[in-house]
């Protein structure tokens, strides 16, 4: 059986286009724990250790 012709998608050619004008995706990056991205809700008391 012959091969099947290609017929023009017009989502891909759009798909493309805008994939060529945004440029290569940024490298992933890893997600830091929550821990270390969040400010504590309440602070901790500063203790005077001059006296």
């Amino acid at each position: 059986m012959p091969r099947k012709k290609q017929t023009f998608d017009a989502g891909k050619e759009v798909r493309a286009i805008a994939r060529e004008r945004v440029g290569p995706v940024p490298a992933g990056k890893p997600i830091e724990p929550k821990s270390a991205r969040k400010r504590p809700k309440h602070k901790k008391p500063v203790e005077d250790e001059a006296q």
